[in-house]
Formats: C-alpha cells, structure tokens, sequence
C-alpha cells in the first residue's frame, strides 16, 4: 500500500474513527494493564525525569481516553490532555474528572512556547505518516522547557498496517497505523532539537504484532 495515500490519513478520517470508537476503547484499556512492565519502566523513568526539577507539569499529547493521564497524575505529575477525537476526549472528562483534557491536534498544539517539563506521545504519532513526523516532533518540542523531557512509543517495522481489531467490536471503521524503527524516530527527534537519552526495545508479548518501541530525549 502506498504509505502516501492521503484518504487513509487526513485528520477527519482518524478523527471520525475514533469518535466511534471512544467507548469501546475505553472498555477494551481502561488502565495501564494492557502495558508490559519493560513499558511502565520507561513511563516511570520519564515520570523520574520531568519530576527531578520540581516541576512535573506534562502534556499527555493524543490522551485517548485519559490512561496515561492518570497513571502520570498519580505518580506526581501535573497532567493535561489532548486528544484529536472529541469523542475520546469526553470518555476521558468521565473518566479522570479531576483532570484537564481538551480537543487539538498533535501538529498545532495549543500552548505556548516552553509551557510543560514533559510531553507524553503514547503510541499517538502512529497514525501519522514519515512526512508529518517532523512537524509532530517539532510541536513537542517547542512547548518543553529548556531541560524538559518527551517520551514517545510505537510499534517496531517498516511499512503500514490496518488497524483490524475495532471490527471484532462490531465497529466498521479504518484505521492504518505506520510502523518505524528506533532510529528513524531519534532522528526526528535531533531534527527537533531534542537528544536522545534512552530507547527501550522489545519483542512482541499477547496479541501484538509488531515489537514495540518506547524512546526517551531531552530539549537542552
């Protein structure tokens, strides 16, 4: 498949899938179980790192349903959410009611410039092809604050995949997802400003399908 077909990954499309998925979602990953702790490792570490200044204000940026949000909330942080899925977003306020969640896109964040100690991007740049990375990390980028931290995870190959499993819920929706290795996201990330500080990699585990990939950088 062409990993640049544009109806397959304009915004509405992804948007309007996930607001029919929102509550599917949200029983299918209520919490961080679904998680490996080599995964909760790295979270943990970056929760380490935004934390050590003081200051544990972090954006969790594509929220879903608000998971990570309040794994993060409970270790300490300062947590805001945002998500491109009104639906998700309202799954999210029910939820975690005590936590601050809002509708925006990943590639025009909006916040000001060095407003957070750490941005989250939990498997949310998957549906975003090589061309939009940049402009992803970029954003990121921009809202941390001199020594501030991003954490981003994916899944580990090269090419496109169909996101299959909302069907066996009974939802007739397209989803593709992209995959990429570690070093093509690092670079991204330099490209942005930002070092890389640690990757974690690991073999897929249940029903994954790809290995899944988690890298940690630092804005100087």
């Amino acid at each position: 498949m062409p990993e640049t077909t544009p109806d397959l990954f304009a915004p509405e499309r992804i948007r309007a899938a996930y607001d029919v998925v929102a509550d599917s979602y949200a029983a299918m990953l209520p919490d961080t179980r679904a998680e490996a702790p080599l995964d909760l490792a790295m979270v943990d570490a970056f929760v380490a790192a935004v934390t050590h200044g003081g200051d544990a204000s972090v954006l969790d940026a594509g929220c879903g349903t608000g998971r990570m949000s309040r794994y993060l909330a409970d270790r300490g942080c300062t947590v805001r959410g945002v998500d491109l899925s009104p639906g998700m977003v309202a799954a999210a306020r029910r939820s975690q009611p005590d936590l601050g969640f809002a509708v925006a896109s990943l590639n025009a964040l909006p916040f000001a410039d060095a407003e957070f100690a750490g941005v989250l991007l939990w498997y949310s740049t998957i549906h975003i092809p090589p061309a939009g990375q940049p402009t992803i990390f970029a954003e990121a980028a921009r809202v941390l604050r001199p020594g501030g931290h991003v954490l981003v995870a994916f899944q580990r190959g090269e090419g496109v995949r169909e996101v299959v499993g909302y069907r066996r819920h009974g939802h007739d929706v397209t989803l593709h997802r992209h995959l990429f290795t570690a070093d093509e996201v690092a670079n991204h990330l330099a490209s942005a400003g930002l070092t890389e500080v640690a990757r974690m990699e690991r073999a897929a585990v249940g029903p994954e399908r790809e290995g899944q990939l988690v890298v940690l950088a630092r804005v100087d």
